[in-house]
């Protein structure tokens, strides 16, 4: 029975998700995108974590008829793609036309990435693809380049959206690989830094702004070295 009780509330952990998503949303609705966004880190967070639970508990094994997966992804929809589009939507200083635009690309590109086969690579270490990753690229435009032009801010929307289909090997932080002591650093660095750029908002705080920078830059490094098969990626 506690095994039972244990695997439950690791999946009520998970779908706990979907109402900070949802508590974003109404935030972001009202116009307080600080609030909005700090919803968003903490889907982020609570996404992050709930697999290691999940292995503690032996969901798999103790709730065979409860598909965790599915429960993610539904959540993931939500929170890493139709959440950010619309604060995109409603955030972003650009032409109508160019918020429609960069909206759909993101809901249409994450669609379609959803539902191909070997999203993650044989070796679980890397998405293959860039993930579904919309909420951090919408808090930067937001929070930490605000200064973008909006032809900009399009243009990389477009890339990304692109880049969901092309075959790159992009970190699973959570799942080792390549200095992976430093990318969890990398990764824990970019969400207390995503902290400091939301509490500082409509401001951006130069400490956040840089420890953004370096992370995505780091990230962006393995991302490159893997692909190209530079290196060993299990150092």
């Amino acid at each position: 029975m506690f095994k039972k009780i244990a695997a439950w509330s690791v999946h009520l952990f998970t779908a706990s998700g979907l109402l900070a998503g949802f508590m974003g949303l109404l935030a972001a609705i009202d116009g307080d995108y600080r609030a909005a966004m700090a919803w968003m880190l903490a889907t982020l967070v609570i996404d992050g974590i709930d697999g290691t639970f999940a292995r503690m508990a032996k969901v798999k094994e103790v709730l065979p008829q409860v598909d965790g997966k599915t429960i993610d992804y539904v959540i993931d929809f939500f929170t890493y793609a139709i959440l950010p589009a619309y604060l995109f939507f409603v955030a972003v200083d650009a032409p109508v036309w160019a918020l429609y635009a960069g909206s759909f690309m993101m809901l249409l590109s994450a669609a379609i990435y959803y539902g191909m086969d070997g999203m993650v690579s044989e070796d679980g270490k890397h998405f293959v693809g860039f993930p579904v990753l919309w909420n951090m690229v919408v808090y930067v435009f937001i929070f930490v380049t605000p200064w973008l032009a909006w032809p900009v801010t399009l243009g990389l929307v477009a890339l990304f959206s692109v880049l969901h289909f092309v075959p790159i090997l992009v970190p699973y932080p959570s799942r080792g690989g390549r200095w992976w002591a430093v990318t969890l650093g990398m990764v824990v660095v970019f969400i207390a830094t995503a902290g400091l750029n939301v509490w500082a908002f409509p401001g951006v705080s130069a400490i956040g702004r840089w420890g953004c920078l370096l992370s995505v830059g780091y990230l962006t490094l393995v991302t490159v070295l893997d692909t190209l098969g530079v290196g060993s990626a299990e150092e």
